[in-house]
């Protein structure tokens, strides 16, 4: 793939609403031209402490100041434009995007989504890699990979797979 968005969220409960990060990788052409990242105010506002101490690390004190998702998602889908939509396990990714759009009375572009999880799955035999986690798929692929669960190094890492396998 050469022209897409590669998307990840972060969020701080169980709730698919509950955005606390966004990050975004703008890919032209097949290099990455673009990068886009907010932390979000979650909906409902509490934090999980699991997901704060051992995903994430992002806190209350970390979004206490930042902007709403339908704040932050005017300035993402102007980001995205009309490119296709790129996320590693787009289940988890989609489900939250489209369950902050209800939350807030948004309309939902429906956006073209592609997963590399479900691409990995496909085409790449388990017993090479092991796990189809992101990590793993990218040190399988040769892909440098640090800081995992920040969404721009989620959504960074995903767009290199995506250039690689989809």
């Amino acid at each position: 793939m050469d022209n897409f968005v590669a998307i990840d969220v972060e969020t701080a409960n169980k709730y698919p609403t509950s955005i606390c990060a966004i990050g975004a990788v703008k890919v032209i052409d097949g290099a990455i031209v673009d990068r886009f990242y907010e932390l979000v105010k979650p909906e409902p506002e509490y934090y999980n402490r699991y997901f704060t101490e051992s995903i994430h690390g992002i806190g209350m004190s970390d979004t206490e100041n930042a902007r709403t998702f339908d704040r932050v998602w005017a300035d993402v889908n102007d980001f995205i434009d009309d490119l296709p939509l790129v996320a590693h396990n787009k289940r988890f990714d989609e489900s939250c995007i489209k369950a902050a759009h209800r939350c807030y009375g948004l309309d939902y572009p429906y956006y073209k989504f592609l997963c590399t999880l479900e691409k990995a799955r496909r085409t790449i035999p388990r017993a090479l890699i092991g796990s189809f986690s992101l990590p793993s798929l990218c040190e399988f692929l040769g892909i440098p990979f640090y800081n995992h669960h920040d969404a721009l190094a989620d959504a960074e890492a995903c767009a290199k797979i995506a250039m690689t396998i989809l």
